[in-house]
């Protein structure tokens, strides 16, 4: 039996992009119908575009749809494109997925827009096949770290399909093992400040038929404490070589809790997600966003006029706090990590 093509999170359509506009969901299902460069970076630092894959795979159709703009009889204005391509780049500093889709964009630059588009098409395509390949093998190693019943899994942020082309990755895993009967019980940081959890990762677990319960952030070592967590499984927005992992802010306070009560700390990311010229996460930028994100929510003020604020969008677990990294074509265990008798595995 064929299975069916996965829905996109984001295409090309007649020289536009048409992605999910996150920010309405779960209330609205609404397509974004994006037609310049300015207008795909606004989409993505306000988060209607989102997930470090997706926003990779939004670049390098940014960097076509900026190819098609700046073309002419005379060629493509190629000084035009890589300025709109370094916009793009920077929208969001620390996923390094969206530096990395737009430079193999550009590397097609001279085939002219059909060639840029054919690349960034690709691009998506490989997305579907990359996040299937991780997710049977990050189900493969939730099911080795606990045989003997259905699984209790923590999860945080949005990993999902809107995440990236389709599928997912830690998500995507979470659902594989449902579909193979071994999902007891999810639970879902909400993800504060901005709810990826409460809005996004819920209303597709809710769709696949997932059974999930939503819980604040801070209550998730409670879970923990109290048993009812089997193991954690989050994503990546960038990976230092060492195994050093950037995620939504949140993750590094799991990963500790994690440590503590001994539960299996797991990551899951395609390989595009690795920095390998950062030694470690020291190096990583992590982007700071509004104020006003903390001090309210969808419109209503929460705090005090003019409270100062701290909104790291990331932050970097340690490896020695990861349990396995796990990739389309590997799983990784960092030197050290906890939840493994071995010091340091790579599978390919």
């Amino acid at each position: 039996m064929v299975s069916p093509r996965p829905r996109l999170s984001l295409s090309w359509d007649d020289g536009h992009i048409l992605a999910v506009d996150q920010r309405a969901l779960p209330h609205e299902y609404r397509l974004l119908r994006i037609e310049t460069v300015e207008q795909l970076t606004d989409a993505i630092t306000s988060l209607a575009v989102r997930g470090a894959p997706a926003i990779g795979l939004a670049g390098a159709l940014g960097v076509a749809l900026s190819a098609c703009r700046n073309s002419s009889g005379s060629g493509v204005d190629e000084a035009a494109v890589r300025a709109d391509a370094a916009r793009l780049s920077a929208a969001r500093p620390t996923a390094v997925n969206l530096a990395w889709a737009v430079r193999r964009a550009l590397t097609r630059l001279a085939g002219g827009p059909e060639a840029v588009l054919a690349e960034a098409m690709a691009m998506v395509e490989e997305d579907v096949t990359v996040n299937r390949a991780a997710v049977v093998r990050a189900a493969d190693l939730v099911q080795s770290l606990v045989p003997d019943r259905p699984v209790r899994v923590l999860t945080h942020c949005n990993t999902g399909r809107l995440a990236t082309a389709a599928v997912g990755t830690a998500l995507g895993a979470i659902i594989e093992l449902r579909e193979r009967g071994r999902i007891a019980e999810v639970l879902v940081d909400e993800t504060r400040p901005l709810l990826q959890g409460a809005r996004l990762t819920a209303w597709e677990l809710g769709e696949a038929g997932v059974p999930y319960r939503l819980c604040v952030d801070s209550a998730a070592a409670a879970a923990m404490a109290r048993g009812m967590v089997d193991c954690v499984l989050a994503g990546a927005d960038r990976i230092a070589a060492n195994g050093d992992v950037a995620n939504k802010i949140g993750t590094y306070g799991l990963a500790v809790a994690a440590a503590r009560h001994g539960i299996p700390f797991v990551i899951v990311a395609p390989e595009s997600s690795w920095d390998r010229e950062l030694a470690d996460g020291s190096g990583i930028v992590v982007e700071e966003r509004d104020p006003g994100e903390v001090t309210g929510f969808a419109g209503v003020e929460a705090a005090p006029a003019g409270a100062a604020v701290f909104n790291p969008a990331f932050d970097v677990t340690p490896a020695e706090l990861v349990t396995a990294i796990v990739s389309e074509v590997r799983v990784f265990r960092p030197h050290g990590s906890h939840g493994t008798s071995r010091p340091r595995e790579v599978s390919a």
